[in-house]
């Protein structure tokens, strides 16, 4: 069996795609950052975590765990949570390069196998005026993704470019390489 450690609704959707049966599982492990984590070793210890809690619960299953964090100027960018937020992160993304560090870990509790990948994504933000900042957050509310937009949906608006080896992991699972994972472990993918 195949478990999801994540309650998103993005990651859901993404893993849908593949047409493989999979439940969902809640991790609840606490996603602050420890003092002087960097971006990537935020998001790749997180994504670890999240498969071994939830793997605990499923023991014989593989379970996917993934987390995503975005960087400006050597900082994370966390979930703004709010429009106030959401309107300061983009204002200082105006003009800027952001790095999206997307990890993920499938891990099996049974016999503690794992396997684990990031996809880091660079998008460059074209310089936004204040106005363009609250239609878009006004029309998206992204509130609850990191770097405060969705390039699945209206805010791909917001870029002048985006450059990944694979567009899924910007919306937060990076499919290719996780096809990949699972047909190293026995899924048939497609």
């Amino acid at each position: 069996m195949l478990v999801l450690a994540s309650t998103s609704p993005y990651r859901r959707q993404l893993l849908e795609r593949l047409g493989l049966p999979f439940e969902v599982a809640r991790s609840d492990v606490d996603e602050s950052p420890l003092p002087r984590e960097q971006p990537l070793h935020q998001a790749q210890r997180l994504a670890v975590d999240k498969a071994r809690v939830v793997g605990r619960r499923f023991r014989e299953s593989w379970v996917i765990g993934s987390d995503q964090v975005a960087e400006l100027d050597g900082q994370a960018l966390g979930k703004p949570g709010s429009f106030e937020r959401a309107a300061d992160q983009l204002a200082a993304a105006s003009g800027s390069q952001v790095s999206f560090h997307t990890a993920v870990c499938l891990y099996r509790h049974s016999d503690g196998r794992g396997l684990r990948f990031h996809d880091l994504t660079v998008a460059r933000f074209r310089r936004l005026q204040a106005a363009e900042i609250e239609r878009y957050l006004h029309a998206e509310q992204p509130y609850d993704c990191a770097g405060s937009f969705k390039a699945e949906g209206l805010g791909i608006s917001l870029f002048d470019s985006i450059e990944s080896k694979d567009p899924t992991a910007l919306i937060g699972l990076p499919l290719i390489a996780l096809c990949s994972a699972l047909r190293d472990v026995g899924f048939v993918v497609p």
